[in-house]
């Protein structure tokens, strides 16, 4: 059975999991709104993958036999002044929800709640690779700085990407 306190934790993730994926669909609608077809699709893409991840902290909250508290999703920015910026906010953004899975992490050490580490450990890992991917992207659009040609390079690459279900929900879809 998981305790008060890290059922009120993981319920707070859920919901951040469910602001992230709001805020990533922001950055794809603003996206697709200046043209940018390839970032809208990044962007797209990982809005799913934050909704995947909400689902994952639900699934585990329901086999540990705790209840799910779905909260109000906060307002989201809107508008950016470049694909630039939106991976400036989003590595950011991951920075904060690394912490937040930290956190969730130390709860975990300090009550000795073995099934939340080992489920928690995932998230660890996907955030050093979200972390990473906004990085990455940062350096590559600051390498073509306002290049429109390299800028449109960089655009056509995002569109590439394609959304592959999360390790822990597989077969559960």
């Amino acid at each position: 059975m998981l305790s008060k306190e890290m059922q009120k934790a993981l319920n707070e993730q859920v919901n951040a999991e469910f602001w992230s994926a709001y805020l990533y669909l922001s950055m794809s609608v603003d996206a697709a709104d200046k043209g940018y077809k390839g970032v809208a699709n990044w962007f797209a893409v990982q809005f799913k993958e934050e909704q995947a991840h909400a689902q994952i902290f639900m699934n585990y909250l329901l086999s540990r036999g705790a209840r799910i508290n779905l909260a109000p999703i906060a307002e989201v920015q809107t508008e950016w002044a470049s694909p630039l910026e939106m991976f400036r906010a989003t590595l950011e953004h991951e920075k904060k929800v690394t912490a937040m899975i930290h956190n969730l992490c130390h709860i975990a050490a300090d009550e000795h709640d073995f099934a939340s580490s080992n489920m928690l450990a995932w998230f660890v890992d996907e955030q050093i690779e979200e972390e990473e991917n906004a990085q990455d992207l940062i350096a590559e659009l600051e390498k073509v700085d306002d290049s429109k040609l390299g800028l449109y390079m960089v655009d056509k690459e995002l569109a590439a990407r394609t959304y592959t279900v999360p390790a822990p929900l597989a077969g559960k879809e």
